[in-house]
């Protein structure tokens, strides 16, 4: 026999905890640390592309075994 479980309000406690949470951080976060994490996280994608390309580059000049070694 299947016993049924008893209806819980975890999960309403659970989001409004949540809620609460992620509305503090947003009331304490600057405008000036947006700006910052924008620009450095637009700094971090470009340095992590050139790197990409960069290694594509030597793989493929090792690949056509154009560099003396």
């Amino acid at each position: 026999m299947r016993m049924m479980a008893a209806p819980s309000n975890h999960s309403g406690t659970v989001a409004g905890t949540a809620g609460g949470t992620l509305l503090t951080v947003f009331a304490n976060i600057h405008s000036e640390d947006i700006v910052k994490t924008a620009l450095l996280a637009c700094i971090g994608a470009v340095v992590s592309f050139a790197i990409s390309i960069g290694l594509k580059w030597i793989a493929r000049k090792f690949r056509s075994g154009t560099v003396t070694r």
